[in-house]
């Protein structure tokens, strides 16, 4: 039979971890098997406050989805488990399945916790087709980590996005060169990547309903409506995404954590509290690996799905809270320009290849070390900042993507 993804064409995954949160929870307590459960509660809370960052497929059958209030997936399925995110121990597993890709290939782009791009079209010589190499892939993340993915073949990250999820979960979907607008076309207008509800919306009162709608209108006359982004989005709608995937040297060598809000919001109060939960978060694991900093990273998406990162580098190393909360915080007034916000995320990065200078680095301050030690006898947020207190509107969990 011959190869689907032809000889010459570029061959891409997309691996995309099923209800990643939920299903590490199942696989490490057996009573959670077959049941419902529910990652993002706060249990000092109720089950009043907090936002599902991960629904089990189980709990799916009940319309529980992720990004919905907690409260209102408990009136949808109360007898569900409903657990905090413990994302300690989800990025330890994240960590175990990247090293896991990394094997089939040195082209591996992380999306985030529990996906990641794959340009396999070098392997192919030694590990066979795409599609065998995707088996494999699949075999060797359930050996490993006991967990299954669904994944995505296509000849472009846009196509293989799109595949990874039409079979959820466990499945394998391969999109064959030169089907692309085919495969695309009947799927809704809010499946193309970069369409958010504000565009979707535009595009409705448009007639434009499906991509394959998409697909068949004039780029001049789209880009009079929307602006410079019509020409791109007509030639998405065809399948057309000539995107590499981009290793990022440095991802094994970088500490992050993200939080993507349950609704978009401007609120300055909650984004700020949110920012100062995501640095003390990072600077809380730096300490905990023996590291220091030299780069803090913010990573922002508006309610646009717009996402843009911003970098800057200190003048000497450091593992404070503080520290790169005030660079974080600067560098999100650059970029903030008043709309609703879907994500924000801070990332540590530049260790200088060694673990820890003592000769070079201040320590840990007295009140970092007894917080570090309160939180590893009781746990997460015994010690916290009175900014980092439980606010109306505000999600209690950092580092949540939907997923999966």
């Amino acid at each position: 039979m011959a190869d689907p993804i032809a000889a010459g064409a570029r061959a891409i995954l997309h691996v995309d971890m099923d209800a990643f949160y939920a299903a590490v929870e199942q696989r490490d307590r057996p009573e959670l098997r077959g049941r419902p459960v529910i990652v993002g509660a706060d249990p000092r809370r109720g089950h009043g406050r907090g936002v599902v960052a991960t629904a089990s497929y189980e709990a799916r059958r009940f319309g529980v989805t992720s990004a919905m209030p907690i409260s209102q997936a408990y009136r949808l399925c109360p007898k569900g488990a409903y657990l905090p995110v413990d994302m300690e121990k989800y990025s330890r597993v994240s960590d175990q399945v990247m090293q896991t890709l990394r094997r089939f290939t040195d082209l591996v782009e992380p999306v985030s916790i529990d996906e990641a791009f794959l340009d396999v079209t070098r392997s192919r010589r030694a590990l066979g087709e795409p599609e065998t190499i995707a088996r494999a892939l699949k075999e060797a993340i359930v050996g490993e980590t006991r967990l299954t993915a669904s994944v995505g073949v296509a000849c472009s990250k846009l196509v293989a996005k799109i595949a990874s999820d039409m079979r959820k979960p466990d499945g394998l979907v391969v999109v064959p060169a030169g089907t692309e607008a085919a495969f695309l076309a009947p799927l809704p207008v809010r499946r193309l990547w970069g369409v958010g509800p504000k565009l979707e919306e535009t595009l409705l009162q448009a007639g434009i309903h499906t991509i394959g709608d998409l697909a068949g209108c004039d780029s001049a006359r789209l880009e009079r409506r929307l602006g410079v982004h019509g020409h791109d989005l007509v030639e998405l709608a065809r399948g057309v995404d000539d995107r590499p995937v981009r290793a990022e040297a440095d991802e094994a060598k970088s500490v992050g954590q993200e939080h993507t809000f349950g609704a978009d919001t401007a609120d300055p109060k909650v984004l700020r509290a949110t920012l100062l939960d995501l640095a003390d978060g990072v600077a809380r694991r730096l300490r905990s690996h023996g590291l220091t900093a030299r780069t803090v990273t913010l990573k922002y998406r508006d309610e646009d799905f717009e996402t843009v990162t911003r970098a800057e580098t200190f003048e000497a190393d450091t593992h404070a809270g503080e520290a790169i909360f005030k660079v974080a915080w600067r560098l999100f007034a650059g970029v903030h320009a008043g709309k609703r916000v879907r994500l924000l995320g801070i990332y540590a990065s530049g260790f200088g290849g060694t673990p820890q200078l003592p000769l070079f680095t201040e320590p840990p301050s007295r009140a970092d070390r007894v917080r570090d030690v309160l939180e590893e006898r009781f746990g997460r947020g015994a010690v916290t900042g009175a900014s980092l207190l439980p606010q109306p509107g505000r999600p209690g969990a950092s580092r949540s993507r939907r997923r999966g």
